[in-house]
């Protein structure tokens, strides 16, 4: 259960504190994989691990700084940054208190505690899903990389005004129209988040098929399309019902927070898509398409 393993990883990241440890280390030690991982401890907990062990850090050193003789310098270090002037910058945002103010008798500092996951038993509800395979797929896609930061954060508006920028630009209806009518569905198509990298690619294509007119494909290239290849794989699908991307992230968190503990389906680090119909069902935002395996 994806829970329980989340919290096997908190406490590995306690008990591992003071070490030059990173959230694509922690995965490997609950046996996930780095975009699992991060992806199911962000939208679990609010917040990515690497904060999380930001926090507990700053958190830590206040303490010492108040109840020992210890130097600043030395806590810097102690506590994994590279010089004194890089912890009193990270110490003061997270404390509004720099390190020397926080030695003082009243200094008021941020506590955060470790987390504790807590199973809760709260009333029934339904998710519907489904289960569908797909072999490999090919779209043609506007592609752009994106920070791994911004995955989870529900406040970052980039991968929206990305679909703004292109569609003021006009460069999302004339692709549209290599499709047959009534077959003019749009996707936002998002590669897994690898720890050994600091950016993601997110791309609004079309589906490569046979109602896709093929020999304007690589005019369409370039101009600076991408062609966007995923593997055959099984795909767990949710209807996503709202005004706005809010139902988005919605789906998202009971996928984490339900599904996965209740099916014993997990992620896979290939590409989830979205789908947004042409011709959808009255209330639907769009279909979620998340890859999945049995665990």
């Amino acid at each position: 259960m994806s829970i329980l393993l989340i919290q096997q990883a908190i406490c590995y990241m306690e008990e591992h504190i003071l070490e030059n440890i990173s959230y694509s280390e922690v995965a490997k030690n609950v046996h996930m994989s780095s975009y699992n991982f991060h992806r199911t401890f962000s939208f679990i907990t609010g917040m990515t691990a690497n904060d999380y062990i930001r926090k507990r850090r700053l958190t830590l050193a206040a303490q010492e700084l108040q109840t020992t003789d210890i130097s600043v310098i030395d806590v810097a270090y102690k506590y994994g940054y590279e010089s004194p002037e890089s912890f009193s910058k990270a110490f003061s945002r997270f404390h509004n208190a720099t390190p020397r103010q926080a030695k003082q008798k009243g200094a008021e500092l941020h506590l955060f505690n470790p987390l504790v996951i807590k199973i809760i038993l709260e009333g029934g509800s339904i998710m519907d899903y489904r289960i569908e395979h797909k072999e490999a797929q090919q779209f043609l896609a506007l592609v752009k990389a994106f920070p791994n930061e911004i995955s989870n954060d529900d406040k970052d508006h980039s991968i929206p005004d990305f679909w703004t920028e292109c569609s003021k630009g006009n460069l999302i209806e004339p692709m549209k129209l290599l499709r047959d009518k009534g077959k003019r569905d749009v996707y936002g198509l998002c590669a897994p988040v690898k720890g050994s990298e600091t950016h993601f690619n997110y791309g609004i294509g079309i589906i490569i098929d046979e109602n896709t007119n093929l020999a304007e494909l690589e005019k369409f290239k370039e101009k600076g399309y991408s062609i966007w290849k995923t593997e055959p794989t099984d795909y767990a699908v949710f209807k996503c019902f709202g005004s706005d991307g809010n139902c988005l992230g919605e789906t998202w968190g009971k996928f984490f927070k339900e599904f996965v503990p209740q099916t014993g389906y997990t992620q896979t680090d290939d590409t989830d898509y979205e789908v947004y119909f042409e011709h959808g069902e009255k209330g639907l935002f769009c279909e979620l398409w998340i890859p999945v395996k049995k665990i």
